[in-house]
């Protein structure tokens, strides 16, 4: 059985936990930011959780992350 590669997109998108979960960047702070409130903009700037009905789809893009 050949290796499994690793998906290229989710590798820059997706990092592992201690735990092993994944965190993500949380949308809406690319463009259109004029009319976006100094408060949403700064709530969106952290990075939260995968949903877990999610996780196991990331684990298998990133089988070796």
């Amino acid at each position: 059985m050949p290796k499994m590669k690793t998906h290229r997109g989710a590798a820059k998108r997706f990092k592992k936990t201690g735990t092993g979960l994944f965190t993500r960047a949380q949308a809406n702070k690319s463009h259109i930011l004029e009319k976006k409130s100094p408060k949403r903009k700064r709530q969106l700037r952290g990075t939260i959780l995968v949903d877990k009905t999610q996780q196991k789809m990331i684990k298998k893009l990133l089988p070796y992350i």
